[in-house]
């Protein structure tokens, strides 16, 4: 096996327990390959690890917690201690699992994974033998549509590894019966990472309810039951014909589904004087970079300023980022700003995450990405 050098700060960082070397901290490469299994050696030569290395990205080497099997074996039973209620769950969370690189969701008797770096990408045959191997799936779909697999010189395509689709995958999740559309639908089919918060914001909801950025209905259909109404907004069609067929599959018929810009739609229902009990928003990602994190601050404050602006008293704001830049403390700040300008009192009722299929390292930043705050208005 190929040994790559690096200086102290790389192997500083993994000390601290990051998976992640940079190039700049890469001192000798050897005869590495692009996705190659390399030794890592700190600066007197000593190994610190296996990690697969990269030819383009900037993060040259992703450290790996044994073999690929053994480590997905390890992920699968932890799995089996936390999930439950629903035959669609994270069965590989990348860096999460130490396995940088590579998601694995089950939807029912499918699999969809998505190999998002060189090591990975080269490492398919195995993953899906070894997926094949557990779960034995009627097929496994290659989700790589990610745009950071250009950063590592991989093409951007969907394919079907093994097995056969003919059609949307049908799930049960919390009790719901949901339609997932394995090669078009969103991420790897549908959000899997708010399915606990799905059932706490529920416990909330009451009255007249707004879900903005509704996508394929996760929250609307959820809260439906406890509510007298749901007005349910996306901009894109395809999520809410999703959304549309996962509510009459639950025979739930007091959802109205609007297309339009959410924050189009927020001013307008503020300029007719609407009224909501209970409002969620769960945008996409506004900070994708560390440079962006200023404009979607911004974003932020203004669509949680135009919610409460709506906002019965007494009502309820589910507010979510999945931008794993913007901090939960930043998140925080800014609702709070957001409060202060439209004039109202919040209260903490709950402070949650991803679901725990998701699993954050402590010593990994990058893996606590969803936030999801549940506050109380004054």
């Amino acid at each position: 096996m190929t040994t790559v050098r690096v200086n102290r700060k790389g192997a500083g960082r993994v000390a601290s327990g990051h998976p992640w070397i940079f190039a700049s901290d890469v001192t000798e490469r050897g005869a590495a390959e692009p996705g190659s299994t390399v030794t890592v050696a700190d600066p007197s030569g000593r190994s610190i690890g296996t990690a697969h290395y990269s030819s383009t990205s900037q993060i040259t080497l992703r450290m790996l917690g044994g073999p690929i099997p053994d480590a997905i074996k390890r992920a699968t039973r932890y799995r089996a201690s936390v999930v439950a209620g629903t035959d669609a769950w994270r069965v590989v969370h990348a860096e999460g699992d130490q396995l940088p690189g590579l998601i694995v969701d089950k939807y029912g008797d499918f699999l969809c994974i998505q190999l998002l770096s060189q090591g990975m990408d080269r490492a398919r045959d195995d993953i899906a033998a070894t997926l094949d191997g557990l779960f034995a799936p009627r097929a496994i779909v290659a989700r790589n549509d990610a745009a950071v697999r250009k950063l590592e010189s991989l093409p951007v395509e969907k394919t079907v590894l093994r097995g056969a689709v003919d059609g949307p995958a049908e799930v049960r999740m919390n009790g719901f019966r949901w339609r997932v559309d394995l090669l078009e639908g969103q991420k790897t089919g549908i959000y899997l990472d708010q399915r606990e918060n799905y059932v706490s914001a529920a416990g909330y909801a009451r009255g007249r309810a707004l879900d903005c950025f509704a996508s394929t209905g996760g929250f609307a259909i959820h809260m439906a039951a406890r509510c007298d109404s749901v007005e349910a907004i996306d901009s894109s069609a395809p999520a809410l014909e999703t959304a549309l067929a996962n509510a009459g599959a639950n025979a739930i018929a007091n959802i109205e589904f609007r297309q339009a810009d959410v924050f189009e739609q927020l001013a307008a229902y503020s300029h007719a004087r609407r009224r909501f009990d209970t409002i969620v928003l769960d945008p996409p990602a506004f900070a994708k970079s560390r440079s962006a994190v200023e404009g979607a601050a911004r974003g932020y404050r203004d669509i949680n300023f135009r919610a409460l602006r709506l906002l019965e008293p007494g009502g309820t704001l589910v507010t979510c980022s999945c931008s794993h830049h913007l901090s939960e403390a930043a998140l925080l700040e800014i609702v709070a700003e957001a409060a202060l300008q439209a004039g109202r009192t919040l209260r903490v009722v709950e402070r949650r995450t991803q679901s725990r299929d998701h699993p954050i390292l402590l010593t990994v930043p990058e893996t606590h990405y969803l936030k999801c705050l549940i506050l109380q208005a004054g």
